[in-house]
């Protein structure tokens, strides 16, 4: 695998390399009933912004999606500054490699241009760590979501970096 490079998925192919990634991993892998799988917020582009993974020759690794906004706002709870990290996928191949957390960074700083200044998100709980590392918190209880055991988890989006950020009503973390 050469350099990773993530990018907004803004092209046609790119968006649908995104939608062929989540359907390897989710639909495929886990289980996720394509119902539940895709939803409005895919296609609405004042929602959301769907970032893509590619290697040096363009070979599309993973993908994630930032939801943000007032129409976002069943994700966000409304919630001024915050957007919704979700739907990260890595292809099987490159996992352990760095993609996902590269995929991380990337809708962090698709968030930061568009005045964000958290990201939340519901990590699968065997993914606690992953996002453990990356500065992510987490709070509240464990959930289902689509079948699987899921934590809501924050991150504060610095000026030149993330910072933990209060959660659940306690003090900065």
């Amino acid at each position: 695998m050469g350099e990773v490079r993530v990018r907004e998925a803004v092209a046609d192919a790119d968006r649908a390399a995104c939608f062929a990634i989540r359907e390897d991993v989710f639909v495929a892998e886990l289980g996720v009933p394509e119902d539940l799988e895709y939803d409005a917020y895919d296609n609405d582009a004042s929602l959301v912004v769907h970032v893509l993974a590619v290697d040096s020759d363009g070979t599309p690794l993973g993908t994630g999606r930032l939801l943000y906004g007032p129409g976002a706002a069943t994700k966000t709870g409304g919630e001024p500054g915050l957007g919704s990290l979700d739907r990260l996928a890595v292809t099987r191949h490159v996992r352990g490699l760095g993609v996902g957390a590269a995929l991380v960074r990337g809708i962090e700083e698709a968030a930061r241009l568009r005045g964000l200044t958290t990201v939340g998100l519901h990590a699968q709980t065997h993914a606690l760590g992953f996002y453990e590392r990356l500065g992510y918190v987490a709070y509240g209880p464990e959930f289902e979501e689509a079948g699987l055991p899921h934590q809501s988890m924050r991150r504060g989006l610095g000026s030149g970096g993330a910072e933990a950020v209060g959660v659940g009503g306690g003090g900065a973390a």
